[in-house]
């Protein structure tokens, strides 16, 4: 039986933990559009704006994968993804790579990434890819 986690998830005892995904995209429609998938899948999903609320984020409590914009106000993606790598606590974490521009994901060297637009359907099957592989994002 699985175990209470944290009163904060919710978790109950005997009923299996649900992963929480922390979403870090500053366009809100997009932003409510992965919520809203991600939500009806069965993960928890917490949000932030910009690259600097994402590592409060983090920092207050390590999610089990992060879907992160690479173009973000304050702080950029890619040193959103560097802070996390630099970090024991936080560099296991699986990224999910999504972004609009014309970037070869090659070149970031990432395992899970996407291009906007994306469908529901592209996000729910990287996530749980992502999740099952452990990929983490840049390296």
């Amino acid at each position: 039986m699985a175990e209470i986690r944290t009163a904060e998830r919710g978790y109950i005892r005997g009923m299996p933990e649900r992963q929480t995904i922390l979403v870090v995209e500053d366009d809100e429609a997009l932003r409510r559009l992965v919520r809203t998938a991600l939500v009806l899948a069965g993960y928890n999903v917490v949000e932030a704006g910009d690259g600097f609320e994402a590592l409060r984020r983090i920092d207050h409590s390590p999610p089990d994968l992060v879907i992160l914009d690479l173009v973000l106000p304050v702080l950029s993606g890619i040193t959103v993804r560097q802070e996390i790598a630099a970090h024991a606590v936080t560099r296991q974490i699986p990224i999910v790579v999504i972004t609009g521009s014309a970037i070869d994901p090659k070149d970031l060297k990432v395992d899970c990434f996407l291009r906007k637009p994306i469908s529901p359907d592209q996000l729910l099957e990287t996530v749980r890819t992502c999740l099952a592989s452990g990929a983490r994002g840049l390296t």
